[in-house]
């Protein structure tokens, strides 16, 4: 360990540490501009330029690293004459105005510091309002080339450039002639390292800058990413990245920093409403609660337990989720309980689980970086889970192989080694003949499979039929680069896999990532770092919905019905239903038969996103009771339900969410909710309480929640939430002197030390095109749209992608006459959809892709009826249409 001097100082210093780092860490400021910790040190500011004993001239504190028995000086007066007179230059050109409108910016602050003045009228010429969300004023540019360097290394979008020699050195962005028009993604890095302000949040400027900073967690993506959230006046302004997150590592996408403001819309439901007569009404919570217990006890007692049911939410917190499904099994008596991963990821879930014992990702987000093949399959991270989109796309810049498996030329194809564009529909056959070549040219690990693979002699013989030409007409990919692929995946390792719902929104969605749990398995590509089998989940907390037990089949940690029962009924001091349960598309299907009566539906909007839409709405008209439970009048609500109760967001809160890769974070109210809207956990419990259940439902906060979930969850008992404001941690983990597990099945699998390959039969879809129906269709999300669009719908991103669009190849629209941006109508066996038409590149002839955040929009009217043989998950990937302009 170094030892060196600093001002007088001695101190223990860190090998490797920088002199900048090293005085930081022992409460020593040493003037910087350009210096960013996550990025490489550029010296180029030359603000912290200190004099050490020996050296022949000042060295940059920022790049130098330390040694022993090294002497810093960082104030002596000329290099503190040097810094003011820097500053003094800086100043010359400087909008007086701006230094006293954000005077917590690091320029600012050394300007005070050193009693400095800005003397610069604003010159409103050098600004650029083209963008909705990020203001540029390049007057206030000092070009630290900060925004430079974090567009490259962090997001790797290369939106802005220097241009210029000497003094005629200026930032632009790309050739574009403005921000808007330019490639940026609005993820905000360059706003969040912009030491002057030439680069600010547009909320900032307008609302004011925060005065108060919460840490929470993103009420977006399944990635997890941690944030700061900027609130002022009892509204939100803006977030911000939490630099030492482990998830995201100080870096945000576009609806994690700037899609935050949903909440103080003027149609945020604040008090609980009944429909009389078909037209809301105004209720007290009282009234309420009593017109639901009232119909709830009468719709039991004469349809009995099972004819009502009730949906957890993926958006809602773990201790929501767990009462939820506790609700249902006590307080009604009844399995009938879901949530959205139904119409997601429960493929994922029940494939892991049956093949390796844990229906969860194998490995952790820091695995991209140790990964010398990543696959995608099935996902567009870059623009769904924008945050490990472009920490894949920076792998790849850094040398490791990239593989595409995606029907559409989505961003990461253009980094990709090999981009293999399948048929939709061909995954089956796709990954058998990957198997195939794997087996067949001996390239499977043969130590693994000998000490943890059963069944692979019956698994050699079946896949010997799966020959890449038999695949090939089946799938759309030609049999030497299944070859290719096979090759690169089985010998460049460790390879990882990203999968997302271009593989399990299939008829053979389970079967999908059962074939893609053979291919790791094959080439011992678990338990080990930079490996594994990784789904990219949808929703904030979509994994920790179904993980507290909001599934017919499981309980609380994933344990099935018979196994757990008796736990869980010593656990809540009562009886478990004993009939089984319905899941979502159980329960809809039992709606239009008549046989289920009432439906209590949780932060979730099930008419707008379900797949065929007529038959949704036509099974909800026949519920006798339909209560919802979100922050707006969603379409569920709008047409169907008798009762809308108001609930708090994310962001009104305390909890925890449970990202992709297990890892379980915290989340903390920042904003009171507003009126008489309440937590998700605390409507369920008072509803409870009114039905008799005082004593299980009896909870005074959300962590005595948690504590009762890791009483019955011996995987999550060490996770406490004193042991959460330190940082998440991924089960299992079982006791609060355990660290977490970032990496499972090293030496076994959770039901036993080896795993079975499986033998996956094709079945195609009965969804296939036709003289009348020739295009299909993909579904899918956007960059600038989140699911329903209840959230990014009421908030400034909006205006980047204000609705729904179909893309189509050139050959096809010009075939039929069509031009881009035209309205077009698309048309299913099922019902149409009418929308703007893209002409775009990325798909190909006879496939069309087409976004479904708009409720105007109505997509899921076109979807289809069909679902996956194994869980009932809609085929959302897979529907034949035609086009006809409006």
């Amino acid at each position: 360990m170094p030892r060196i001097t600093i001002n007088g100082k001695v101190c223990d210093a860190t090998a490797g540490q920088t002199v900048l780092e090293a005085a930081r860490a022992v409460g020593i400021t040493i003037p910087t501009l350009c210096h960013d910790e996550r990025l490489a040190p550029s010296a180029s500011c030359r603000m912290c330029l200190v004099q050490i004993e020996g050296a022949r001239q000042p060295l940059t504190a920022c790049n130098t690293p330390v040694s022993d028995g090294m002497v810093i000086d960082t104030c002596p007066a000329d290099l503190e004459d040097e810094r003011r007179a820097l500053l003094d230059w800086l100043a010359h050109h400087y909008p007086a105005d701006a230094v006293d409108r954000f005077p917590a910016k690091p320029l600012h602050r050394l300007l005070r510091e050193y009693g400095i003045t800005a003397r610069t009228a604003p010159d409103t010429a050098r600004h650029d309002d083209s963008h909705p969300l990020i203001a540029v004023d390049m007057q206030r540019c000092v070009l630290c080339y900060r925004c430079v360097q974090i567009c490259d290394t962090l997001q790797g979008q290369l939106v802005w450039h220097a241009v210029g020699r000497g003094d005629e050195t200026h930032i632009v962005p790309g050739r574009a002639p403005s921000l808007r028009d330019s490639d940026c993604v609005a993820c905000g890095a360059c706003v969040d390292t912009c030491p002057s302000g030439a680069l600010e949040d547009r909320a900032v400027i307008e609302h004011g800058v925060p005065e108060r900073w919460t840490r929470t967690t993103c009420p977006y993506c399944g990635t997890g990413c941690e944030i700061e959230l900027g609130t002022r006046d009892g509204r939100v302004i803006v977030a911000r990245p939490a630099p030492d997150a482990a998830v995201n590592k100080g870096h945000l996408c576009v609806k994690g920093r700037y899609a935050v403001e949903f909440g103080a819309t003027t149609d945020r439901v604040t008090t609980p409403l009944l429909r009389v007569d078909g037209s809301w009404r105004e209720a007290s919570w009282d009234q309420a609660i009593h017109f639901i217990v009232t119909r709830l006890r009468a719709l039991r007692e004469r349809h009995g337990a099972d004819s009502v049911a009730i949906l957890g939410s993926a958006r809602a917190t773990n201790e929501d989720n767990y009462i939820i499904q506790k609700f249902a099994r006590l307080a009604l008596g009844t399995h009938n309980v879901d949530c959205c991963a139904r119409v997601c990821h429960t493929p994922t879930a029940a494939a892991m689980k049956l093949m390796l014992g844990a229906g969860a990702a194998t490995n952790s987000y820091d695995d991209i970086e140790l990964a010398r093949l990543i696959l995608v399959c099935g996902c567009n991270p870059t623009e769904n889970h924008p945050v490990l989109g472009a920490r894949i796309k920076q792998a790849a810049r850094r040398g490791a192989q990239l593989i595409v498996i995606d029907p559409r030329r989505i961003e990461l194809a253009e980094a990709a080694t090999v981009h293999v564009a399948l048929r939709p529909g061909g995954n089956i056959p796709l990954l058998n003949a990957l198997a195939h070549v794997i087996v067949t040219e001996q390239l499977y690990d043969a130590g693994f499979v000998t000490t943890r693979v059963d069944e692979f002699e019956q698994f050699c013989a079946y896949i010997a039929e799966w020959t890449p030409e038999r695949a090939a007409p089946l799938c759309g990919v030609e049999p030497a680069q299944i070859r290719d692929v096979a090759r690169r995946y089985a010998t460049a390792g460790p390879a990882l896999m990203v999968h997302g719902l271009g593989i399990t929104e299939h008829v053979q969605g389970t079967e999908g990532v059962m074939a893609l749990v053979n291919l790791a398995l094959l080439t011992g590509n678990l338990g080990k770092p930079g490996s594994g089998i990784n789904p990219l989940r949808g929703q904030n907390n979509v994994q920790g919905a179904a993980h507290m037990g909001c599934d017919p089949g499981t309980l609380t940690g994933g344990v099935a019905l018979h196994e757990g029962s008796s736990r869980f009924e010593s656990a809540w001091g009562a009886s478990l239903p004993t009939s089984p349960g319905l899941n979502l598309m159980q329960m809809i299907d039992a709606a239009g038969r008549g046989e289920l009566k009432a439906l209590w539906s949780v932060g979730y909007d099930i008419l707008l996103t379900n797949a065929n839409a007529t038959v949704t709405r036509q099974a909800l008209a026949q519920l006798e009771l339909l209560v919802v439970q979100d922050l707006y009048l969603n379409e569920t609500a709008r047409e169907l339900a008798h009762v809308l109760l108001p609930a708090a967001s994310g962001f009104e809160k305390d909890g925890t969410y449970m990202n992709a890769e297990r890892r379980i974070q915290r989340v903390r109210q920042a904003l009171a909710a507003p009126g008489q809207a309440r937590g998700d956990w605390q409507i369920l419990c008072d509803v409870a309480r009114a039905l008799g259940y005082q004593e299980q439902f009896g909870f005074a906060s959300a962590q005595a929640v948690w504590d009762e979930v890791r009483s019955v969850w011996p995987a999550g008992a060490g996770i406490s939430y004193a042991r959460l404001e330190q940082g998440g941690l991924q089960w299992p983990c079982p006791d609060e002197s355990h660290p977490g597990t970032p990496l499972l099945h090293r030496h076994g699998f959770a039901q036993g030390p080896r795993a079975a390959l499986r033998r996956i039969a094709y079945h195609p879809t009965p969804e296939q095109v036709s003289a009348e129906y020739p295009l299909l269709l993909i579904t899918g999300r956007t960059l600038h749209a989140f699911n329903a669009g209840t959230m990014t719908g009421r908030s400034q991103v909006h205006t980047l992608r204000p609705t729904d669009t179909v893309d189509v190849c050139a050959d096809d629209a010009h075939r039929q006459h069509l031009t881009d941006g035209q309205w077009v109508q698309v048309i299913s066996r099922y019902g149409s959809a009418t929308l703007p038409l893209r002409i775009s590149a990325t798909v190909k002839p006879g496939e069309l892709f087409a976004t479904f955040h708009d409720p105007r929009v109505f997509l899921n009217h076109v979807t289809s009826p069909h679902r996956d043989r194994m869980v009932k998950t809609p085929e959302y990937k897979c529907t034949a249409v035609r086009l006809e302009p409006v």
